[in-house]
Protein backbone atom coordinates (compact mmCIF):
# COMPACT_ATOMS: atom_id res chain seq x y z
CA UNK A 1 0.00 0.00 0.00
CA UNK A 2 1.83 3.19 -1.06
CA UNK A 3 1.84 6.19 1.42
CA UNK A 4 3.46 9.28 0.49
CA UNK A 5 3.51 12.85 1.71
CA UNK A 6 3.88 16.15 0.36
CA UNK A 7 4.60 19.58 0.34
CA UNK A 8 2.40 20.99 -1.41
CA UNK A 9 2.59 24.93 -2.94
CA UNK A 10 0.05 26.66 -3.77
CA UNK A 11 -0.44 29.10 -7.12
CA UNK A 12 -0.53 32.78 -5.08
CA UNK A 13 -4.14 33.28 -3.49
CA UNK A 14 -5.01 29.71 -3.92
CA UNK A 15 -4.45 28.21 -0.76
CA UNK A 16 -7.83 27.49 0.30
CA UNK A 17 -9.14 26.22 -3.48
CA UNK A 18 -6.43 24.01 -3.31
CA UNK A 19 -7.59 22.78 0.31
CA UNK A 20 -10.80 22.46 -1.19
CA UNK A 21 -9.61 20.36 -3.95
CA UNK A 22 -7.49 18.31 -2.41
CA UNK A 23 -9.80 17.44 0.46
CA UNK A 24 -12.50 15.90 -2.10
CA UNK A 25 -10.43 13.31 -3.21
CA UNK A 26 -10.89 9.84 -0.92
CA UNK A 27 -7.37 9.20 -1.02
CA UNK A 28 -5.82 11.93 0.49
CA UNK A 29 -5.69 14.21 3.72
CA UNK A 30 -4.41 17.63 3.87
CA UNK A 31 -2.89 19.94 6.49
CA UNK A 32 -2.41 23.38 6.10
CA UNK A 33 0.69 25.44 7.51
CA UNK A 34 -0.17 27.79 9.81
CA UNK A 35 3.06 30.23 9.12
CA UNK A 36 3.50 29.55 5.34
CA UNK A 37 1.53 29.23 2.13
CA UNK A 38 1.91 25.43 2.17
CA UNK A 39 0.07 22.21 2.54
CA UNK A 40 1.42 19.01 3.62
CA UNK A 41 -0.49 16.22 2.08
CA UNK A 42 -0.49 12.40 2.64
CA UNK A 43 -1.29 10.06 -0.18
CA UNK A 44 -2.45 6.75 0.49
CA UNK A 45 -3.66 4.25 -2.22
CA UNK A 46 -3.65 0.64 -2.34
CA UNK A 47 -1.32 -0.01 -5.42
CA UNK A 48 1.03 1.45 -7.88
CA UNK A 49 -1.71 1.22 -10.61
CA UNK A 50 -3.97 3.37 -8.15
CA UNK A 51 -0.99 6.03 -7.45
CA UNK A 52 -0.03 6.36 -10.84
CA UNK A 53 -3.85 7.16 -11.74
CA UNK A 54 -3.83 9.64 -8.51
CA UNK A 55 -0.69 11.20 -9.35
CA UNK A 56 -2.44 12.23 -12.89
CA UNK A 57 -4.96 13.62 -11.36
CA UNK A 58 -2.82 15.91 -8.42
CA UNK A 59 -1.14 17.01 -11.52
CA UNK A 60 -4.16 18.39 -13.01
CA UNK A 61 -4.98 20.78 -10.52
CA UNK A 62 -4.58 24.62 -11.90
CA UNK A 63 -4.06 26.06 -8.08
CA UNK A 64 -1.11 23.33 -7.68
CA UNK A 65 2.09 25.28 -8.18
CA UNK A 66 4.42 22.57 -6.80
CA UNK A 67 3.95 19.39 -5.50
CA UNK A 68 7.38 17.76 -3.51
CA UNK A 69 7.60 14.24 -1.84
CA UNK A 70 8.80 14.68 1.32
CA UNK A 71 8.37 10.49 1.75
CA UNK A 72 7.47 7.77 0.23
CA UNK A 73 7.71 3.81 1.15
CA UNK A 74 5.04 0.68 0.30
CA UNK A 75 3.45 -1.25 3.30
CA UNK A 76 2.47 -4.93 1.77
CA UNK A 77 -0.80 -5.84 2.80
CA UNK A 78 -1.95 -9.00 4.48
CA UNK A 79 -4.05 -11.24 2.56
Amino acid sequence: MPIKSYLAHPHTGKKNELIETLSKMNQCEVMPAQNKDILILITETNNKTDEAILKEKLETIESLKLLAMVSGFNTPQNN
